[in-house]
């Protein structure tokens, strides 16, 4: 462990090539987010994947599932505090990477509410074609846009729903965890 200033916890090593490695958790919301990424540029970060949860928007999805977002749908203030309303898309090679370990692929929203009152954003979600709602990967990206750095997003579905329905829980919450640390890794690994 490296790191464990406000709360967040970061451990540096090797991974399994002998580079550099460091796993930094960033908090809830852009905001946190947001500051956490633009610390790890100014210490030389210049690849990254954001790994997380997620609420499923597609019943398609079930709990434990890895998504790899193909493009980010901004309902969040700080993505378009930092960028405005420009396209949000990750690293296409880290992504391609990605993509094939994951069990679905395609656009994710950001918002900054876990707990969504109402259905009305979320039916325009899904109907924008969102598969999932999380808390960070927009800001991430825009902050990544502007330090000129690769991000891509791989997330595990843990909700059933925004906020809501069942959840993934105990053992299995363990192995899609492992499983979801694992991906990111060999993508990074093979991103190079």
């Amino acid at each position: 462990m490296f790191n464990h200033n406000r709360g967040l916890w970061g451990y540096s090593g090797l991974a399994e090539d002998g580079e550099p490695l460091t796993i930094m958790s960033h908090g809830i919301g852009g905001p946190s987010a947001a500051i956490v990424l633009e610390e790890l540029c100014d210490l030389g970060l210049q690849r990254a994947i954001r790994i997380g949860s997620c609420g499923a928007l597609s019943e398609a999805l079930d709990l434990g599932q890895l998504i790899c977002a193909d493009r980010l749908i901004a309902a969040d203030g700080t993505s378009k505090a930092l960028i405005g309303e420009e396209p949000l898309v990750p690293d296409q090679q880290m992504t391609a990477l990605l993509a094939a370990q994951a069990d679905h692929y395609g656009p994710v929203v950001s918002a900054d509410l876990f707990y969504e009152r109402g259905s009305e954003r979320i039916e325009g979600w899904k109907r924008s074609g969102a598969i999932a709602v999380e808390m960070e990967a927009a800001a991430l990206l825009a902050v990544a846009r502007l330090r000129s750095i690769h991000l891509a997003v791989l997330l595990m579905v843990s909700d059933q729903s925004a906020g809501a329905g069942a959840r993934l829980e105990g053992v299995a919450l363990e192995r899609a965890t492992e499983r979801l640390g694992r991906a990111a890794v060999a993508a990074l690994l093979a991103s190079g």
